[in-house]
Formats: C-alpha cells, sequence, structure tokens
C-alpha cells in the first residue's frame, strides 16, 4: 500500500467541483487519464488548503439559511463549508477507489474546542484511510482538522464524515453510530421546495439529488432531499443557545428529508447534553437522531 503525498487545494467546491465529481461515471470520459479510478491500495490521502479567512457575508448568508442568530463567531456546523472542498478532491482523486457520485453520507461528528470568530484565519486539512466494512457496502471516514493561523497552530475544531458506498457487505460488521430514539416535541419546521438550491448557493454542494426534481428522479429519489449537514446544522441552531464552547455533536442520518416537506424536531437533555432527532410528523420515520457532549 502506498501513501499519496498531501496535495494543496484551492478549488472552493461548486459546479466545477460537481462535473469533476460526475465524470468518473461517465462512460468513456471514466478511463480518460487523470479520471479514471487507478484501483491503486493506499494507506492514506491527505490534502490541505491554503490558510483561510472566516467572511462575515458567507458566515451570515449560512445563519440565515440554517437558522442560527448572527454573532461574531461562526455557527458550530459552519465549518464543515470550509472542509468540502477538501472531501470533494480526496473523492476525486484518481486513487481513492469510488465514484463520487453515489456516496451516502451516514454520518458526521464534530468537535469543537472553542468557538471560531469571523475574521478569523484558519488551517484546514482532512484526510481519508482504506475502506471498512458495513453490512450495507463499504465506509469511508474523512477526517478533518481546522487549527488556528496555520497548520501547525492550535487545534479549534476537527470532524468525521462517514460516506457508504454500497455493495456487497459484511453482516457481522459494525453499523456505525448508535445513538438514543428522541420522541418529536411540538416544533415543526415547514421546508421549501427550494432550499436545497439555498444550501447549495451557500456550501458549495450542488449534488443533483438537492436541487431539483427532475435532478432528483435521474438519481432515484422521487424529488429533490434536503442535504444531510443542512438538517444537522438546523438541529443544532435550535439547541445553539444551550451548548457550551466546547462540545461534541454527532449525529446519524437515517431517511432522506424530500422537499417541500415537514418535519418535527425533538430534544431530551442528559448530564453532559441533549439527545435530538428529526422525524415525519404524524410518522414513524426517523431522517436523523444526534447527541451532543459538552467537553
Amino acid at each position: 500500500m502506498t501513501e499519496t503525498r498531501a496535495r494543496v487545494v484551492s478549488d472552493h467546491g461548486g459546479l466545477g467541483t460537481l462535473v469533476r465529481a460526475a465524470l468518473p461515471s461517465v462512460p468513456g470520459i471514466g478511463s480518460l487519464p487523470g479520471v479514471r479510478k487507478t484501483g491503486e491500495a493506499f494507506e492514506r490521502l491527505t490534502v490541505a488548503r491554503p490558510p483561510v479567512t472566516i467572511q462575515r457575508p458567507h458566515v451570515e448568508a449560512y445563519a440565515e439559511v440554517c437558522g442560527f442568530p448572527v454573532k461574531d463567531t461562526a455557527p458550530l456546523t459552519y465549518p464543515h463549508l470550509l472542509a468540502f472542498p477538501l472531501h470533494m478532491a480526496l473523492m476525486t482523486d484518481p486513487a481513492f477507489p469510488a465514484p463520487a457520485m453515489g456516496m451516502v453520507h451516514l454520518e458526521n461528528s464534530i468537535t469543537q474546542h472553542r468557538p471560531l470568530a469571523v475574521g478569523e484565519s484558519l488551517g484546514v486539512s482532512a484526510w481519508v484511510g482504506p475502506a471498512k466494512s458495513h453490512p450495507k457496502g463499504e465506509v469511508f471516514e474523512f477526517v478533518t482538522s481546522i487549527h488556528a493561523g496555520a497548520a501547525d497552530g492550535e487545534l479549534v475544531w476537527e470532524s468525521t464524515s462517514a460516506y457508504l458506498r454500497r455493495g456487497q457487505g459484511d453482516a457481522s460488521a459494525s453499523r456505525g453510530l448508535q445513538l438514543a430514539d428522541v420522541s418529536p416535541g411540538g416544533t415543526v419546521w415547514r421546508l421549501p421546495g427550494d432550499l436545497g438550491r439555498r444550501y447549495a448557493a451557500v456550501s458549495g454542494d450542488y449534488n443533483p439529488i438537492h436541487l431539483f426534481p427532475l435532478t432528483a428522479k435521474a438519481l432515484g429519489f422521487k424529488r429533490q432531499i434536503a442535504h444531510g449537514m443542512w438538517t444537522k446544522a438546523r438541529s443544532v441552531a435550535a439547541l445553539e443557545n444551550r451548548l457550551p464552547d466546547a462540545v461534541r455533536v454527532d449525529v446519524a442520518f437515517r431517511k432522506p428529508v424530500f422537499l417541500p416537506g415537514k418535519v418535527a424536531f425533538g430534544a431530551a437533555g442528559f448530564e453532559d447534553g441533549y439527545a435530538f432527532s428529526l422525524t415525519k410528523p404524524g410518522a414513524e420515520t426517523v431522517h436523523l437522531l444526534g447527541r451532543t457532549t459538552a467537553l
């Protein structure tokens, strides 16, 4: 097995990233040099961004879409946007064995060591290792680290995102995070049909399954679905004023949220945090389960 040397990524995501993600699945084009998946085994693929500054207009646009109050610090989930281009760069690397299109976001865990200030400069890096077995295929874990100032600065934020590549699974393998069920409360959010497009505009995640009924149907969905990281962000926003500065938030994405639609939010307090959920009102469908843990 070999390790791909870390490389610097300047792309901020968007439609260009989406095109590169789709190319390996296009007949003919997918076999071209630089696009073709090499199938070469690897120990770790690592990428990094040049130092990036948290910009107030971007933070405010994100806060508006996700329901956070506007502050002089970034919402807890906001740094995922800084990591997303790196995740896509890893997925589109020829050494990464799976096409990015079709990967399913199963879980996300974020650890915030302290709030990140608007105007602060950060070093962002991410890596992925070989796949792990899963009952429904194989899972790749994308690990992000964000440091104050530069890559050798104070570790201020980190996350792990688990993505499933569907295929022949291992029934004995771990199913991942096991989180407590939480009953829905009285809070119901109505989600408009353009929510995926609005979130894509601030996040750079233009996966077709989130945009329009036609593009979602082409990939097997009855209509467009909300981004998983929007559902996490909206849930965190509902708890934001009750969370400490240093906190870990784990979520498991269970069922897609179709747009337009409605979701019911529920939360229950524990000694060290909260368990929470998003469910379909009046039904047993669970879209998301989560847990916060004070550090």
